[in-house]
């Protein structure tokens, strides 16, 4: 499986799609912006004109989008995956999605005799670039163990967590996570700062600490103590992974007080920080009602 198309160019699919070629694969790209296949034509990825182009000549078929509601537009839209792809091929989607949905497409495209893998990453832009991702995979075993090769082009580690749809309830448990750690992390900083500790020797104390956690070891080092908050990822999807995480729960009759809070004040956040900021920023969200 060496032709490999990536739908899909933005921080994330950029990254990937140039990992690829790095590591030998024949890559194809295709993004509703023509200046992003143009730039990236510029680096050897082949332009494609449509999906139906791309997916009629490629082996394996990655998706890198923002929502569920676009990977189903590009799935099963006229025009799509699903009706102009031929028999074999492996589509990955790495969207962090709605794991209904996923279940939807993965379906839909088994009755095409298309594999589909669920492959959510962790990383950012950079990890795209550099092929150091996190991967959480749901999946039938054969079609990742088919894909291999790919998966290991663009990506550090790999975890095979279920059948299809697996992969994006566990990113979303994920982001759930890094959702609340930003939060009370944010309070940990203000309460200690109020008492006279400097909060980058706070940070530093409490990254070797039980305290620790993904905002003491990589938000704040990495984003937040600097300001640069230029991680790639906005408030607006952020948001979105919350709101999702937080109807999975709803939708299994999950007690989570915790989370739910934690969901109010990601919500509320949208009324002083907005859709375009680094997700981030939600530290200097203060909720005084």
């Amino acid at each position: 499986m060496k032709k490999v198309g990536v739908v899909g160019l933005g921080n994330m699919g950029r990254g990937m799609a140039l990992s690829l070629k790095r590591a030998g694969f024949d890559v194809s790209g295709f993004d509703a912006s023509q200046d992003s296949v143009q730039k990236l034509a510029a680096e050897g990825v082949k332009p494609c004109a449509s999906i139906a182009e791309m997916t009629g000549a490629v082996d394996v078929l990655i998706l890198s989008l923002p929502t569920s509601a676009i990977v189903e537009e590009v799935v099963l839209g006229a025009g799509g995956v699903a009706t102009n792809a031929k028999r074999g091929l492996i589509v990955i989607d790495t969207t962090t999605a709605d794991p209904n949905s996923t279940r939807k497409v993965a379906a839909a495209l088994a009755e095409c005799g298309v594999g589909f893998i669920d492959g959510p990453v962790s990383g950012g832009p950079k990890g795209a670039a550099t092929a150091t991702m996190t991967m959480v995979l749901g999946g039938a075993e054969d079609h990742i163990a088919a894909v291999q090769p790919v998966l290991s082009a663009i990506s550090a580690k790999q975890v095979h967590v279920g059948p299809a749809g697996a992969g994006h309830v566990t990113k979303l448990i994920n982001n759930l996570l890094t959702g609340v750690h930003l939060l009370v992390t944010s309070e940990a900083v203000r309460a200690a700062e109020a008492a006279g500790v400097d909060k980058t020797r706070l940070i530093e104390a409490l990254s070797g600490g039980s305290g620790k956690n993904s905002a003491t070891l990589t938000n704040y080092p990495t984003w937040i103590l600097n300001e640069k908050f230029d991680s790639g990822f906005t408030m607006k999807l952020m948001r979105k992974d919350m709101r999702l995480a937080l109807e999975l729960l709803r939708s299994k009759n999950i007690s989570a007080p915790v989370a739910n809070e934690a969901g109010r004040l990601w919500a509320k956040s949208e009324e002083s920080i907005g859709d375009a900021e680094d997700f981030n920023r939600i530290v200097q969200f203060v909720d005084t009602h």
